[in-house]
C-alpha cells in the first residue's frame, strides 16, 4: 500500500464498517482490473541488494521516477517512501526489504494492463541503469539472507518488524524476502461478492501452484516450489490465510467485517505519527481501548481503512477483491495473473462453470491441498488426481472467459493470448519454479547468481 489514509470521518457502529465495504458495489460497465507487481531490486556488478540511502539507492529511484513522471512523492519521517498519480491512476511504492511495486492504474483490459508494465518497467530501467541497478522477477530472494536484505524506513515496517515474531515463525520472510504478482477485481452486490470470494478462495491455491518461482534460499535449494506460499502458512494465522465463513452460502459483508474486527490491529495515525497498537484488536478499540494511549482515541474511517490493509487473507476483500496466492514472476505473467482470474470470474458462464467445479470442495480440502502445494506443486494431489488435471480443466473456463469477453488489441487477439505462460507449464508439466532448479542443477553448474542475468526484467 502506498499511502495510508487518514479519512477523519467517525465511526460509531459495526454497520459502518460494513456499508463501508459495501460501497464498493459498482455496476458491471465499471468493472476494472488492478494488477499489483514486485521486484527485487538489484547491483548487477555483484547481484547485491539496493539499500535505501545514497547515490545508487532506492530513494534515488523513487526520486529520479518522481521528476519524470511528476508523481506526487509519498514521505514518511522526510523520507521518500512511495509515488502517487494525482488522479488515483496508479502508484509506486516499497516494500519493507526494497522490493519495488507497481500498483497498477485500474483498467479495462488485459491488453492495457501489459502495456502499463511495459512502460513502467522501461522507464525503471531508464532511471535505475546509470545507477548500475536491475530487477529481478521470481517469487522469493534467492541469495540475500535477512540480515544482509536492507530494510526501507517506513513507520508502519518498523511496527510490523517488531510484532511478526511474536504471532508466527515466518512473518519477516514474508516482509522481507518474497515477491508477489496480484490482481484487484470489482463485484457487483453482496451475491457476486460472495460468489467470487468462494470460487477464488477455493482456487488460490492452484494459482500458487501455477506461479511458484521461489525454490531458492539462501543461494541452494530450499526444497519448495512455492517457498513464499510456505511462508504464509505461518505468518500471522488470526490476520491471514483461508478463512472457513467465506465458504457458507450465506457469507456477507458483515462476516467479513465482523472477522476483521476481531484481528489485531498494527497502528494507528494521528498528526502524522504511527502509534503502535498491536496489543488490541479493532473491536476493542472501538470500545475505547486507546483512551488515555493517544490523544484523539475515536476510531475514524481512515483507521478502519488502514486496518483492512494489513490483513492477509489469500483473498482479501476492501471495496474489491485482491488475488494475493501467486509468486512474482517475469514480465508475461504480470499479464498472465490477472488474465487468469479475470477470464474466471468476469464473464458470468465462466464463474458460474468455475463455481459449479468447486461447489463441494470442503474446508478442510482446501486446506489441506493448501498445505501440499509449496512443496509438490502442480503434482499435488486432490481427490486422487495431482492437480495438474484440475489446472488444465480451470484454465480452460478461464480462457472461455477471456475469449466469451472479447476484448480485442490491434491485431484483432482476445485476452487469452496472455495465458500463454500458463499453458506452457501445462505442456511441459514443469512450474517455473522446476525450471529454476533444472537450471540450477545444470547450466548453472550449483549456482543460484545466473538467475540474476536470466530472470531480470
Amino acid at each position: 500500500m502506498a499511502r495510508d489514509t487518514t479519512d477523519q470521518t467517525p465511526l460509531s457502529s459495526v454497520q459502518d464498517l460494513t456499508d463501508y465495504i459495501a460501497a464498493g458495489n459498482k455496476p458491471r460497465e465499471r468493472f476494472r482490473i488492478g494488477t499489483e507487481h514486485e521486484k527485487f531490486a538489484f547491483f548487477r556488478a555483484d547481484n547485491s541488494p539496493v539499500p535505501y540511502f545514497g547515490d545508487a539507492s532506492i530513494s534515488a529511484l523513487l526520486t529520479g521516477l518522481q521528476k519524470k513522471s511528476g508523481w506526487e512523492p509519498i514521505t514518511d519521517g522526510g523520507n521518500i517512501i512511495g509515488l502517487a498519480e494525482q488522479n488515483g491512476m496508479g502508484a509506486i511504492s516499497i516494500e519493507p526489504g526494497g522490493q519495488f511495486e507497481l500498483s497498477g492504474a485500474p483498467l479495462e483490459t488485459i491488453h492495457e494492463t501489459c502495456r502499463e508494465s511495459n512502460q513502467h518497467l522501461a522507464t525503471l530501467r531508464e532511471i535505475a541503469e546509470p545507477m548500475g541497478i536491475r530487477f529481478l522477477g521470481i517469487g522469493g530472494s534467492p541469495k540475500w539472507t535477512y540480515a544482509e536484505t536492507p530494510q526501507m524506513p517506513k513507520s508502519r515496517y518498523e511496527i510490523m518488524t517488531r510484532y511478526m515474531p511474536k504471532v508466527g515463525t515466518q512473518g519477516l520472510d514474508m516482509m522481507y524476502r518474497t515477491c508477489t504478482i496480484q490482481v484487484n477485481l470489482d463485484f457487483s452486490s453482496e451475491a457476486d461478492m460472495r460468489k467470487k470470494m468462494r470460487v477464488s478462495m477455493k482456487l488460490q491455491s492452484l494459482a500458487t501452484a501455477l506461479f511458484a518461482s521461489s525454490p531458492f534460499t539462501e543461494g541452494k535449494p530450499n526444497g519448495l516450489l512455492s517457498w513464499r506460499g510456505d511462508i504464509w502458512r505461518d505468518v500471522d494465522n488470526r490476520r491471514a490465510g483461508l478463512l472457513d465463513f467465506t465458504f457458507r452460502d450465506d457469507f456477507g459483508f458483515r462476516d467479513y467485517a465482523e472477522w476483521a474486527l476481531d484481528a489485531p490491529m498494527y497502528f494507528i495515525v494521528r498528526d502524522g505519527r504511527y502509534h503502535d497498537c498491536t496489543h488490541v484488536t479493532f473491536r476493542q478499540f472501538m470500545n475505547g481501548a486507546l483512551k488515555g494511549e493517544v490523544a484523539d482515541p475515536a476510531p475514524t474511517m481512515g483507521d478502519w481503512t488502514n486496518h483492512l490493509s494489513t490483513l492477509f487473507p489469500d483473498v482479501r476483500l476492501k471495496r474489491f477483491l485482491e488475488m494475493r496466492g501467486a509468486d512474482g514472476g517475469p514480465w508475461r505473467r504480470i499479464c498472465a495473473l490477472p488474465a487468469f482470474w479475470v477470464g474466471l470470474l468476469y464473464d458470468d458462464a465462466a464463474l458460474e462453470a468455475a463455481d459449479e467445479l468447486t461447489k463441494d470442495w470442503s474446508f478442510a480440502e482446501i486446506g489441506a491441498l493448501r498445505n501440499a502445494v509449496p512443496a509438490e506443486g502442480l503434482k499435488s494431489q486432490f481427490r486422487g488426481h495431482p492437480l495438474f488435471d484440475m489446472a488444465r480443466e480451470v484454465i480452460g473456463i478461464s480462457r472461455a472467459g477471456l475469449k466469451a469477453r472479447g476484448r480485442l488489441n490491434r491485431e484483432g487477439q482476445d485476452e487469452s493470448i496472455f495465458l500463454a505462460p500458463l499453458e506452457e507449464v501445462l505442456a511441459k508439466k514443469a512450474t517455473l519454479a522446476e525450471d529454476l532448479l533444472s537450471l540450477y542443477h545444470g547450466r548453472w553448474q550449483g549456482s543460484v547468481e545466473p538467475v540474476f542475468e536470466d530472470y531480470q526484467y
